[in-house]
C-alpha cells in the first residue's frame, strides 16, 4: 500500500483549538506556558541542587519543573519561583479586539539585584 505525503489534518489557528479547548482554557494554558518559559531562562543557569535551595522544593519537583511537567504547578507557585529566582513577574493585558489594546501576557523580568549564587546559598543554608 502506497502512502500519500498529504497531511491527514491541517491546523487552522491554535493547536489548542483543534484539541477542543475553550478559548478561555486555551488562553490560560498559553499564559502558563509563557510564564514557564520565562522562568526556565533564569533557572537554566543553576544546577538542580542549587535550584532545590533557591526554590525550596525537593529534587523531584525541581526536575519536573525543568522538564515542563507544570500541570499541577499553580500561577501562584510560579510567581513565588519567579521572585526566588530574582525576577519580578508582571502582567500586561491587550484586547482581543483590534480597537482596544488589552491581551494577557506574563513577563518575568530580572530585578536589578541578581539571584543568589551558590556561595550565597551555602551561607544562607548554614553550610
Amino acid at each position: 500500500m502506497e502512502r500519500s505525503n498529504e497531511p491527514t489534518h491541517v491546523t487552522h489557528g491554535s493547536v489548542l483549538d483543534d484539541l477542543g479547548f475553550s478559548p478561555e482554557k486555551a488562553a490560560i494554558l498559553k499564559m502558563k506556558a509563557e510564564f514557564h518559559s520565562a522562568l526556565l531562562k533564569s533557572a537554566r543557569s543553576y544546577t538542580q541542587k542549587e535550584l532545590q535551595k533557591i526554590l525550596k522544593e525537593p529534587q523531584p519537583r525541581v526536575s519536573e519543573f525543568l522538564n515542563g511537567k507544570i500541570a499541577s504547578v499553580s500561577f501562584e507557585k510560579m510567581t513565588v519561583y519567579a521572585f526566588r529566582l530574582g525576577a519580578k513577574p508582571s502582567i500586561r493585558l491587550e484586547s482581543a479586539r483590534k480597537s482596544h489594546k488589552l491581551a494577557v501576557r506574563i513577563v518575568a523580568k530580572r530585578k536589578s539585584t541578581a539571584a543568589p549564587n551558590s556561595k550565597q546559598l551555602a551561607v544562607a543554608a548554614g553550610t
